[in-house]
């Protein structure tokens, strides 16, 4: 598969105050590499877009994007999308970058938005989803506000093993997670993963494509490391990017 990963990533400003003084720092990091380094290590080709470098690097055509089978959104919000700075400079139009996304699914690609506190809605409801043109191509209705479902003491899944490709091979047991996005599954979905009524996992067909709702994190901290490095964590994500591809 070829695959677009756009995301998982921050520039961090902190301020250190020491008595009368303070004195500030800036860093980048990436949470990205999990996820990269492990498809990659399954066969697929991946393109990493750092969420401060969509406006430059996100394709602005259909036909950029279907250079890609799937496209995965993690931790970035529908701003990053939106407000494109050649068009808030100059006043002049630009393509809406999400409107692509639902085009390159109603065309065939396989679309995937993955939990954090920037996608859904998440914190203060600053991902901004909600009632936007790619809300109506998840398999699951978004809550107003802030929708993030903090468990600090750790939340086990289950699933039903072989009940639908994503989960073929996958044991009924799965390992904790420490949140999600709170999601409402929409009539005609699938939905593989329940936790006390939130659609944890929920799949569907959107005119010639996939789409999928995974609604934890795909790393740190939703993901801790009991998840992330469960023997079966990449057969889980092979399956999801097998499927979102119409490999099965």
């Amino acid at each position: 598969m070829k695959i677009l990963f756009v995301g998982e990533s921050a520039i961090v400003h902190t301020v250190e105050y020491k008595g009368y003084d303070s004195f500030s720092a800036t860093r980048y990091g990436e949470a990205f590499p999990v996820m990269g380094q492990m498809l990659r290590s399954l066969g697929h080709e991946v393109t990493h877009i750092p969420c401060h470098l969509v406006y430059r690097e996100f394709p602005r055509t259909l036909e950029g994007l279907q250079a890609y089978d799937v496209i995965l959104f993690s931790d970035v919000g529908s701003n990053t999308f939106l407000l494109l700075p050649d068009m808030l400079s100059t006043g002049k139009p630009v393509p809406n970058l999400l409107k692509l996304v639902c085009q390159f699914v109603d065309e065939g690609g396989g679309f995937a938005m993955i939990g954090g506190y920037m996608t859904f809605q998440g914190m203060d409801g600053k991902g901004k989803y909600k009632n936007s043109v790619l809300e109506k191509i998840l398999p699951v209705e978004l809550y107003y506000g802030d929708d993030r479902q903090e468990t600090p003491e750790g939340t086990y899944l289950r699933c039903v093993p072989d009940s639908h490709p994503i989960l073929a091979g996958i044991p009924a047991e799965m390992p904790y997670i420490l949140g999600y996005n709170k999601l409402k599954a929409k009539s005609g979905a699938q939905v593989l993963i329940r936790e006390e009524g939130d659609a944890i996992l929920s799949a569907w067909q959107w005119g010639k494509g996939r789409v999928v709702a995974y609604a934890p994190d795909c790393a740190a901290h939703w993901a801790p490391k009991a998840m992330t490095e469960w023997e079966y964590y990449p057969r889980l994500w092979d399956n999801m990017v097998r499927y979102l591809g119409g490999q099965f």
